[in-house]
C-alpha cells in the first residue's frame, strides 16, 4: 500500500530507507518495564525521528483548517461521535492492554502475552511523550481550557492500532485504524482538541507502537520524498501482510 502526503515545500533529492529490524522474543512480565526504557530508545532512530517530522509537517499543513474542522464538526448536531472520549480515555486504553496481557499469561498464549505486553508499553510510551509535550507547548483547547496539543485520547489509540497491525496485518489494521480515527474525529466535534492537535496525536501514537514492536510482524514501511505540481511530497510505501 502507498500513502503520498502533499504539502508545498521545495522538493529534495534524498531517499529515507528503513532500517533492518532485528527479531525479538516476547517480552517478559518480570522485563516489562525494563523493555520499555529500550522502547523509548528505539524513538531516536532514522526512521521514527523521520515519522516524527512528517507528523509535525502534517500538523503545520492543517493547522490553518483547525477552526473551520472545529465549527463543522462541533456543528454537526449527531451522537454518532460520542463514544470516542470513553475508548480513547487511558483507563480504558491501559485497562484493555493489561487485560489481553494476563489473559496470555493465564492462558500459556505466549502470542497473545506478547501483543499484551506491547500495548501496555505503547500506551506508555504514547503518553509521556504525549503528557511532557502538553505541559510544554501548553497550547489552548477550542473549549478555552488548556493543554490542547497533542491529543491524548488519539495518540494512544493510534499507538494501539499499530501494534495490532505489526503483531496481526492489515486485516485487523485498517478497523484498528479506523477506530482511532473516529476517536480522533470525536476530539474535534466534542471542542476538546483542534485538527492539528490530533493529526499530531496521530503521528505520536504510530511512532509509539512502531517502537515496541520493532521485530515484531513481517510488514515493513519506507518513506522516501518526491517531488510534486507546486512543491514536494513524501511517499509511504507499507510491505508485507
Amino acid at each position: 500500500m502507498v500513502t503520498v502526503l502533499h504539502c508545498a515545500t521545495p522538493a529534495t533529492a534524498q531517499t529515507f530507507t528503513p532500517g533492518t529490524f532485528t527479531p525479538q522474543t516476547p517480552r517478559a512480565f518480570s522485563g516489562l518495564f525494563q523493555d520499555t526504557v529500550t522502547d523509548f530508545r528505539n524513538l531516536t532512530s532514522k526512521d521514527t525521528l523521520t515519522m516524527l517530522a512528517v507528523g509535525g509537517l502534517m500538523a503545520a499543513a492543517v493547522h490553518k483548517m483547525d477552526q473551520p474542522a472545529t465549527t463543522m464538526l462541533s456543528g454537526s448536531g449527531t451522537g454518532f461521535l460520542s463514544s470516542g472520549e470513553t475508548i480513547g480515555s487511558a483507563r480504558l486504553q491501559i485497562g484493555s492492554a493489561l487485560a489481553v496481557l494476563v489473559a496470555g499469561k493465564l492462558t500459556g498464549s505466549p502470542k497473545l502475552a506478547a501483543v499484551g505486553a506491547d500495548l501496555v508499553s505503547a500506551n506508555i510510551v504514547a503518553q509521556t511523550l504525549t503528557t511532557g509535550m502538553k505541559m510544554g507547548v501548553r497550547r489552548g483547547r477550542p473549549d478555552g481550557t488548556e493543554f490542547s496539543f497533542p491529543s491524548g485520547h488519539t495518540s494512544v489509540t493510534f499507538a494501539a492500532a499499530t501494534v495490532l497491525q505489526r503483531h496481526f496485518g492489515w486485516k485487523t489494521g485498517v478497523p484498528a485504524y479506523a477506530v482511532a480515527s473516529y476517536v480522533a474525529a470525536s476530539r474535534v466535534h466534542d471542542k476538546r482538541h483542534f485538527l492539528s492537535d490530533v493529526t499530531f496525536g496521530a503521528a505520536l501514537g504510530i511512532v509509539s507502537g512502531w517502537s515496541v514492536t520493532v521485530g515484531h510482524g513481517k510488514a515493513q514501511m519506507s518513506m522516501s520524498p518526491m517531488a510534486t505540481p507546486g512543491g514536494g511530497g513524501v511517499g509511504f510505501t507499507w510491505t508485507g501482510k
